[in-house]
């Protein structure tokens, strides 16, 4: 058997193949055609094509660099992300060796004219304990034989998607022994299609078989774009049970299918389970009389377990036509309504309410506050994912050398935190060209620092007689009110300008406002990258390209807007927290200070309905255990991460964990962090360089450091366990690396020097 022979295969011809060289899916289509099933005509890209293209092409190489950078054991779904989109953006950059393509394109000749389906047909995929049903990439409707070759590349890149790499992980498979066969058949275009299971799926009725369908493709349902209707048949007599309507466009009157469609596709379950043994899920098209059969499959009857959050995960890749809903629900519905609602509370005047109107006040923002949680979980984070689409929309169209050029159509979004950081920087300019007033606040932040007594409200007032200075605090207290009513943990920023203040004098001793290197404007050019774009996908497929954009824009901004804004409901719950603390102390009733948390709105509502009650104890967090000083054990040379925005400094590693680490922080020094949030990004234009635990280049941190032109890396493991406040070290954001102590340059003059004397 030739090469030629080896990569492509009719699949009328493949049934007597192993399945590790044609690949679960094929490998039954294959025999469901010999069996006189009738399938849809087709060829089989074998095992072989795709190793040979590894290889031949060097991504071989790359795919085993990319595994071994970081165990995914210990990578987040956002690392398991980026590390995906490299991956595909590599095998769409590589062309196929011209003899494969060769291969491809004679079989292609043998179908006849009309559209194909490309399929992913992976080893083990669509077995009984492992499915992957949806993980892998299907595209209907190529033609010619460029299309079919980028869709072969895409499929086979889709083994690297984060959600098939996450099903591995979960099911504890080798990646590294994944391999992928791809099929390739007619499209069968038929006016009703559907899936079809021999059992519920979901064990609430073992005695059933379901069926579903839709007009038109059977990858309107598959891919949840229009609802099903949707049958349950008795498998002992065949007797249709129930049938439920799907709710479509126009209101359902008729049922898709009548009775002797539905036989038929009962009939073709029970074969289909016959011949392979086991209870089918199946794909088909078509009516009574004219029935084709798509794909077949067992069903995968495990129950999730509890602890898997898999399919959580899953969640979070909505298609494009949910994210459009998301789109207009979260701009134009939930958006407004939460901006409204913490400015609501922020109105309110809570002195004026007696004992049990301010428990019914810290009850019902409790309640906002939890309702708003649950949103960001069902609605927020899910939207996230309009930014995911946009950056593969545009590596599959645009190909680029950089898989995160696509970046740079996020920036220069008006969110508020750049709103805010616009304001500070004006604040800051007003303090740069008032010396006096700059020396008298730089004078109030030591000044509170010693002193634990200090006043700020006091003392901002005597701010006013130094001219200028009233104008000052009105801007301060504008930008405090708009910005700072927020929390880091249980601290309410607005409670403490000094934290503001520090970071306005910080801003004013180092560069010069807005002086900070932006990345070269060529490659920024929100602009450019737009044109690039549209020239790559088409003008035909241009309106679908600026919908992409549009939704990724509006999803990094209001994700960005959205921790602030649920952030400043969290502060105003703990502005009648603070309120009935105080009142119970001043009546003599608090008898111990614990932690002002979310555990204690209860007690405090409890106290405050309730006069009689005395001895009130606020609950304290369990004491956690602190892990190891760095002095105490040996800090490696060098700590690997993931290069988040390209770059080179060295400075002295500040680590920002609360609140009260903001005001540590000093310009030119290494943010050091868990991982940057929106409460937080307002520091970052003043660090040499930044590094976050968690990873992925799509978080707040790597996207703000790239647009600013500081370097970034991120995804260190135990990084807060590492370093520690005053380390030295240098920030290497094109190669991902952290590297502790003197940077290898200064180690040289050292031992230049020494040798010397």
């Amino acid at each position: 058997m030739d090469s030629r022979q080896q990569w492509v295969v009719p699949l009328s011809e493949a049934a007597n193949l192993p399945v590790d060289r044609i690949g679960g899916k094929a490998s039954k289509l294959a025999i469901a055609e010999r069996e006189g099933f009738v399938v849809p005509c087709g060829f089989c890209v074998t095992t072989d094509a795709y190793e040979e293209f590894l290889f031949s092409t060097g991504l071989a190489k790359r795919l085993a660099m990319e595994l071994d950078r970081k165990s995914l054991d210990t990578m987040r779904w956002e690392e398991i992300w980026d590390t995906a989109l490299r991956i595909r953006l590599d095998f769409l950059r590589e062309a196929m060796p011209e003899s494969m393509s060769d291969a491809i394109g004679q079989a292609m000749q043998s179908l006849g004219e009309g559209a194909v389906a490309v399929r992913s047909s992976a080893v083990g995929e669509d077995s009984a304990g492992c499915s992957f049903a949806g993980l892998h990439e299907s595209i209907i409707g190529v033609t010619g034989l460029e299309e079919v070759s980028t869709a072969i590349r895409r499929v086979w890149a889709s083994l690297w998607s984060d959600a098939a790499l996450l099903y591995r992980k979960e099911l504890a498979l080798d990646p590294k022994q994944s391999r992928m066969a791809v099929l390739v058949q007619l499209v069968v275009e038929k006016d009703r299609s559907g899936v079809a299971f021999g059992r519920d799926p979901r064990k609430l009725r073992t005695d059933c078989a379901i069926v579903e369908s839709v007009p038109g493709p059977c990858s309107l349902l598959v891919d949840g774009s229009v609802d099903p209707d949707r049958w349950f048949i008795k498998n002992n007599t065949g007797e249709i049970v129930e049938w439920r309507g799907g709710i479509r466009d126009q209101s359902t009157v008729e049922p898709l299918l009548d009775a002797d469609d539905l036989t038929e596709i009962f009939h073709l379950l029970g074969d289909v389970e016959t011949r392979f043994g086991w209870p089918p899920d199946i794909e088909w098209t078509g009516r009574a009389g004219d029935l084709t059969l798509l794909q077949a499959r067992p069903i995968t009857t495990a129950e999730p377990d509890a602890s898997d959050e898999r399919s959580w995960y899953l969640t979070l890749r909505p298609g494009s036509n949910r994210l459009t809903q998301l789109a207009q629900r979260v701009s134009e519905e939930l958006i407004p309504a939460l901006e409204g609602e913490g400015e609501r509370l922020a109105r309110e005047d809570l002195d004026d309410y007696t004992d049990q109107q301010l428990a019914t006040a810290i009850e019902s923002r409790f309640e906002s506050l939890e309702k708003w949680k649950k949103i960001y979980w069902d609605d927020f984070i899910p939207f996230a994912h309009g930014v995911r689409q946009l950056a593969r929309y545009y590596n599959d169209a645009v190909r680029p050398d950089d898989p995160y050029q696509f970046a740079g159509l996020l920036q220069k979004q008006d969110m508020l935190a750049m709103r805010r950081n616009r304001a500070f920087t004006e604040l800051a300019d007003r303090l740069r060209a008032n010396p006096v007033l700059k020396n008298r606040i730089d004078a109030l932040v030591e000044q509170k620092a010693n002193d634990a007594k200090f006043d700020w409200q006091q003392n901002l007032e005597t701010l006013k007689e130094i001219p200028g200075g009233k104008l000052f605090t009105d801007e301060l207290d504008g930008a405090m009110q708009d910005y700072m009513d927020i929390t880091v943990g249980s601290q309410r920023m607005i409670d403490n300008p000094g934290l503001l203040l520090h970071y306005l004098i910080e801003m004013t001793e180092s560069k010069e406002s807005g002086n900070f290197a932006p990345m070269d404007d060529e490659a920024v050019d929100s602009d450019r990258l737009e044109r690039l774009l549209y020239e790559a996908v088409g003008e035909e497929r241009r309106q679908e390209a600026a919908d992409v954009i549009r939704i990724g824009r509006l999803s990094w901004r209001l994700r960005d807007d959205d921790n602030l804004l649920v952030s400043r409901i969290e502060s105003q719950l703990f502005r009648a927290l603070t309120l009935g603390v105080e009142r119970l102390k001043a009546a003599g009733r608090l008898s111990e200070e614990g932690e002002l948390d979310e555990a204690a709105v209860p007690v405090i509502i409890k106290a405050l309905r309730d006069p009689s009650q005395q001895y009130i104890v606020l609950p304290r967090k369990e004491a956690v255990e602190s892990s190891p000083l760095c002095e105490s054990v040996t800090k490696p040379r060098q700590l690997i991460g993931q290069p988040a925005a390209p770059g080179l400094a060295s400075g002295v590693v500040r680590r920002i964990e609360d609140s009260q680490s903001f005001a540590r922080f000093r310009a030119g020094e290494i943010l050091l962090c868990d991982a940057i949030q929106p409460m937080m990004t307002h520091l970052v234009p003043l660090a040499a360089a930044v590094v976050e635990r968690r990873g992925g280049m799509l978080i707040h941190g790597a996207i703000i450091a790239r647009e600013l032109g500081i370097p970034c890396v991120n995804g260190i493991v135990d990084l807060m366990n590492l370093l520690q406040d005053g380390d030295l070290v240098t920030v290497d954001g094109h190669l991902g690396i952290v590297t502790v102590g003197p940077p290898e340059f200064d180690l040289e003059l050292q031992e230049v020097a020494s040798e010397t004397y």
